[in-house]
């Protein structure tokens, strides 16, 4: 049976009693309140094994008296609980010296078992200072999925453990490995990252490691690797599953000795970096393919971190938009909301390029379209414009493969729907003149621009898309006033 005294400190009485009636089963003695000022009287009285408060109290915020409780009595556990379930809700419990956040609501039998864990261990836990006041929202959505994620960023900041991030393309790995970086002991340090992917394999040795002068055909002058330009910070190994055989037999020696050669030097380099590695691919079947080094994977795989795809956390989807519609507005475009049943036709949609294609779509709905409000009718023509996406858009899992006519239909259907409303808009008079070519401008508009943007600018690719003469294309880019943007990373 377990023993101790647990003071709990919330202003909902519902949650003091459930709190109470749990860990008094469990063997604790319990003493509750609704105000921080009784709970800081307690700890200062010397009171409590361990401490369980609510973020917002009625009198002080939780975050405020933590690092007092903790500078009185560095030793006392407190867990911190937050309807307020953001990144950095999880990111300040953990830097005001926290044992452990939970977002509420909370699995009950979850608390009591990190109750007993945090009884059950030495007092002598290392008190972590607090950083200055954080800024910024670097990851986002409050979906049961990230709240793991949160928390288990949270007990990495302030480590140097090795990470692996896994999850389809466009999750947000470089995002997630920068706030490893950016709220941890490293943060002064440089965050250096390379996408294996994205260089010659021939090419990847020299870029990690650097080479000197004379090492190879057109090696003119001594090059820093990645490696020296991470020096006392962060290295992160994006696509990891593509590193040749080759580059992964120096990377296990790196992550062994902590030192490396140059590619055509001779004396081994001490290194100190954290490496942060991430990849959409499954690295145990490249492991039976004879792809990746099994050793490497286990020195890699010290701390596995997989980020949901956006089909696991729709319930983000609102604020993730409304989130890039900020960011579109702070760079000069108009700011957006999203109308309801808007909301309701993006959370059917499957997204299979995941966070990255909501941004996409939101920084064109930001930079297309005049209007303020994002209806559903807009949303419904920008993915039937879409067709590769719309391939996987509202068909349910297992679905057959949406045909020519259907994408048709789904377009049309819309248009339809435009028109009448803009019909009804004019009452029992009609529109003014001119409709035809305002209505076919309308279409170009956002389907130039799609494929603009699907061939990253490229006019010769996009004309080829869209089975027009390329100087067509120009010329309708320009009537259009249609502006050149990079497509969005």
């Amino acid at each position: 049976m377990a023993t101790g005294n647990i003071l709990i400190a919330d202003d909902d009485t519902a949650i003091r009693t459930v709190l109470s009636q749990a860990l008094s089963r469990a063997g604790y003695d319990v003493r509750a309140t609704g105000t921080a000022a009784t709970l800081w009287r307690w700890v200062q009285s010397g009171d409590g094994d361990l401490v369980i408060t609510d973020v917002v109290m009625p009198d002080e915020n939780a975050f405020e008296l933590l690092p007092k409780m903790k500078k009185l009595r560095p030793d006392l556990p407190i867990i911190v609980m937050s309807a307020q379930n953001t990144f950095m809700t999880a990111i300040k419990a953990s830097e005001r010296g926290a044992y452990d956040y939970l977002p509420k609501p909370f699995d009950l039998r979850e608390l009591v078992s990190i109750v007993g864990r945090a009884m059950s261990e030495p007092k002598n836990r290392v008190k972590v200072e607090r950083n200055e006041e954080l800024e910024g929202m670097p990851l986002v959505g409050r979906s049961p999925a990230m709240q793991e994620i949160y928390r288990s960023l949270a007990r990495l900041m302030q480590t140097d453990l090795t990470v692996m991030i896994s999850g389809e393309s466009g999750t947000g790995k470089e995002l997630v490995a920068r706030a490893l970086h950016d709220y941890g002991k490293r943060k002064k340090g440089p965050f250096v990252a390379i996408n294996m992917a994205a260089i010659p394999r021939d090419l990847i040795e020299s870029e990690l490691f650097g080479h000197e002068k004379g090492a190879f055909t057109g090696a003119n002058q001594r090059s820093a690797g990645r490696f020296e330009q991470a020096e006392g910070g962060t290295l992160f190994l994006d696509e990891i599953g593509d590193m040749p055989m080759e580059a992964q037999t120096r990377l296990l020696r790196v992550l062994q000795q902590s030192e490396y050669t140059t590619v055509g030097g001779r004396m081994p380099i001490k290194t100190n970096v954290r490496i942060i590695a991430a990849t959409n691919k499954d690295l145990l079947v490249l492991i039976q393919q004879g792809l990746f080094r099994e050793d490497l994977f286990f020195r890699l795989n010290v701390v596995p971190l997989r980020l949901p795809s956006l089909r696991e956390r729709i319930e983000d989807i609102g604020d993730l938009a409304q989130h890039f519609f900020t960011l579109a507005a702070s760079e000069g475009l108009p700011l957006k909301h999203i109308e309801p049943d808007a909301l309701e036709r993006l959370k059917r949609y499957r997204w299979p390029g995941n966070i990255r294609e909501l941004e996409n779509l939101t920084r064109r709905l930001a930079a297309l379209y005049p209007q303020e409000a994002v209806t559903a009718q807009l949303i419904d023509m920008e993915l039937a414009i879409n067709a590769p996406a719309l391939t996987q858009g509202f068909a349910p899992a297992g679905a057959a493969r949406p045909q020519e006519p259907e994408r048709a239909a789904t377009l049309a259907s819309a248009m339809e729907r435009h028109l009448s409303e803009l019909f009804r808009g004019h009452g029992d008079s009609l529109p003014p003149p001119g409709l035809y070519h305002r209505i076919l401008r309308e279409l170009e508009y956002p389907l130039i621009s799609a494929a603009l943007a699907a061939t990253r600018g490229n006019q010769i690719k996009a004309a080829e898309l869209l089975g027009l003469n390329r100087n067509t294309l120009r010329k309708k880019v320009r009537d259009l006033d249609i502006r050149l943007m990079r497509s969005p990373r």
